[in-house]
């Protein structure tokens, strides 16, 4: 039974639901404005259909969403993300909460539109950014966007599995195209001259020069690297696999988790010189076992500190920086390893689907749209190859007969 209250100019009608598991009563409540304009006889008339029709809704199930965005959102953290996302997942969404809630947390889940999370979504293309890594300012980068988006569409996809709403908005709202800056990447004479400084450098710091040499050798991902143990590592067959990651948060530290994605399990073969350098590394890190004696906590792990326990991951990059400005070498981040082993694969002639596999990327899409220039230009440089092979040019005198389709008569066009 519905009951209707006048409140101003507006009316709220009240539905009972039932009751819930622990006994309490479930009400449904929805306002009803009229028209300016309106007659008392219109509004009687209109005022009785909006409450049948909210009456049908309550009793066929379907829940109106009273719910704000960000209680929802809280809800949804509890009930769904705490047990289906990885911690570090949850992580980055945690830290997306904040300019969520205040751009669109306010609007109850059945008032809210496309155009509420696109107005966001754009907002977010004009935002600085305040992670501090960048000194000198910057916009939040496209994956960053998306990222957004994806946390906003995951929680409304709750909220139509709930019943709360019919469809999720979220799916309509388009990101815009934003110009991809190059990736800082060495060039292949830079890379030549950083391994010559490298071999002055292995007498101090082996640890750091095995680790870029496997990083650009591998493509790995530096949670990737840092959670390699020795038992993934073949000697025999010179195949090292990836098994899991290591990630690092304040309140656990450092952990182990599974791989960013199935794909991301996978196995390579690599060349023997980088083999050598490996099993050199193991020799040097079971003297330094030997040396610490009891102080030393067997972790397994291939990159350590001096007791045994996993590298800090931030490690490899404060080494390089100050390798960078001690040698004078242009400094680029850990990332651009892998994007420079990348580009190297795909320069070789290397074919979409191995270089997804290579990188551990779950759709060959992902690696087209990261890649998408390197591919054009090895296209183009493969079809530049096709035409140096086999030359095709005509002299001015030449003529080529062509028909015109109309009885037997032939038109000469000059090629040149």
């Amino acid at each position: 039974m519905a009951t209707i209250e006048k409140r101003g100019n507006s009316y709220r009608i009240k539905v009972s639901c039932g009751y819930d598991a622990q006994g309490k009563q479930v009400t449904q409540r929805m306002t009803w404005t009229p028209e300016p304009g309106m007659t008392s006889r219109q509004i009687e008339k209109e005022l009785q259909r909006q409450t049948v029709l909210f009456e049908e809704a309550c009793m066929q199930g379907n829940v109106v969403a009273t719910i704000k965005f960000e209680d929802f959102a809280r809800q949804w953290f509890k009930e769904y993300a705490a047990m289906r996302l990885k911690e570090s997942t949850l992580q980055g969404y945690h830290t997306m909460e904040a300019r969520t809630y205040k751009a669109i947390g306010h609007i109850r889940l059945d008032k809210l539109t496309t155009r509420h999370i696109q107005k966001f979504i754009l907002e977010l293309c004009e935002t600085e950014r305040n992670d501090g890594r960048n000194k000198n300012g910057g916009k939040l980068s496209t994956k960053t966007i998306k990222l957004y988006k994806s946390m906003i569409s995951s929680i409304l996809d709750y909220a139509v599995k709930m019943q709360m709403i019919k469809e999720n908005p979220c799916k309509n709202v388009q990101i815009p195209r934003v110009t991809t800056p190059e990736k800082e990447l060495y060039t292949i004479e830079e890379a030549q001259k950083l391994f010559e400084l490298f071999k002055e450098e292995s007498k101090h710091n082996y640890i750091y020069v095995c680790f870029y040499i496997l990083a650009i050798y591998s493509g790995f991902r530096l949670g990737e690297l840092m959670g390699l143990e020795w038992k993934d590592i073949n000697f025999d067959s010179n195949v090292v696999t990836v098994n899991r990651t290591c990630l690092y948060s304040k309140d656990r530290g450092h952990y182990t988790e599974t791989p960013k994605t199935v794909q991301s399990m996978r196995s390579l073969k690599l060349p023997q010189d980088v083999m050598e350098v490996l099993r050199k590394w193991q020799g040097l890190q079971d003297v330094q076992r030997k040396k610490v004696g009891s102080k030393w906590i067997e972790t397994d792990r291939v990159f350590t500190k001096w007791n045994g326990l996993t590298l800090d991951r931030s490690a490899p990059g404060r080494y390089f920086k100050k390798f960078c400005e001690r040698t004078g070498m242009r400094y680029v981040t850990n990332h651009s390893w892998r994007h420079l082993n990348a580009t190297l694969l795909i320069n070789s002639g290397i074919d979409v689907k191995t270089v997804q596999s290579c990188l551990g990327h779950s759709v060959a899409t992902t690696t087209l749209n990261l890649y998408c220039h390197t591919f054009q230009a090895a296209q183009a440089a493969a079809m530049d190859a096709v035409a140096e092979a086999l030359p095709l040019s005509y002299g001015n005198k030449n003529k080529i007969t062509a028909s015109s389709g109309k009885g037997e008569a032939n038109s000469q066009k000059d090629v040149s």
